[in-house]
């Protein structure tokens, strides 16, 4: 049934492509491919997370920090939105952790004015790691690339530097940068950004598949 949607939801996009109704396909498909991306960076940023910190000598935080997890999934957003701002001013990494959960929620909930101001201050933290900088700049970017009051030259201007070889986000700033040039309608530059994802190997395996299916769209 899966394959079947997937099937028809590209046989819908290429029949608007060749109507040529370019803006009319974002607007409409934008953000599933945003959600797409959005997915790959959350699990990222959870293994990038694990790894840095060990659960067992942060036992206390922890079990703070599923608890307020746990109040996010069953829909108590705003208990689970004072619970992480409560665990951000903790100076372990739960406490970064809980300021972008905290942002996350606020976009959740619609104040996507207050989400990003949460995430610019996170990447303009000088005492935070350097990992958590980046990744607030991209997940702000995930927000702002749907807002029709962005200054898209600014957003590609802070991804820009996520791109280079070796930072861990790059894959997935390219994949918004690609976004930045659909919604303008820059459709030349999209499939460039693509056709680099798609041939790089170190290009995670989800996101390679989903350029891959975007150049035969777009094409």
């Amino acid at each position: 049934m899966a394959d079947h949607s997937e099937d028809s939801l590209i046989r819908e996009i290429d029949e608007e492509l060749r109507q040529d109704q370019f803006h009319k396909l974002w607007s409409r498909y934008g953000k599933l491919i945003l959600i797409a991306a959005g997915l790959c960076v959350a699990a990222a940023a959870g293994y990038q997370f694990w790894v840095k910190y060990d659960l067992d000598t942060r036992q206390a935080l922890g079990e703070r920090f599923v608890a307020a997890q746990k109040l996010a999934e069953t829909g108590s957003t705003e208990a689970a939105v004072k619970a992480f701002k409560d665990l951000a001013g903790e100076s372990r990494g739960y406490g970064m952790l809980a300021r972008i959960q905290e942002a996350g929620l606020l976009a959740k909930t619609g104040d996507t004015a207050a989400a990003i101001a949460a995430y610019d201050a996170i990447a303009g933290d000088s005492g935070a790691d350097k990992l958590y900088r980046d990744l607030a700049v991209i997940l702000a970017a995930g927000l702002e690339v749907n807002d029709p009051g962005t200054d898209t030259q600014k957003v590609k201007d802070r991804l820009a530097p996520l791109m280079a070889a070796g930072n861990p986000w790059r894959f997935s700033a390219q994949e918004l940068a690609a976004a930045l040039a659909l919604r303008a309608g820059d459709k030349a530059k999209a499939l460039e950004i693509y056709g680099d994802l798609s041939k790089d190997p170190e290009t995670p395996a989800r996101m390679r598949q989903r350029a891959t299916e975007l150049l035969t769209i777009l094409r």
